[in-house]
């Protein structure tokens, strides 16, 4: 039978294994996406940038 201290580091070893695995390589594509499409709708509002 496991004990309360192996449940939470199975636990904790879960949370990490999702974060570094799915979640923060999620997390980067969503923000660089975001980014690029704010700089794109910009453009085409603003025009391009320079004279």
């Amino acid at each position: 039978m496991m004990s309360m201290d192996d449940i939470e580091k199975k636990d904790e070893r879960n949370m990490f294994l999702f974060m570094t695995v799915v979640l923060f390589p999620i997390l980067s594509v969503a923000i660089v996406g975001g980014y690029g499409f704010m700089v794109w709708i910009s453009q085409i509002l603003m025009g391009p940038p320079g004279a």
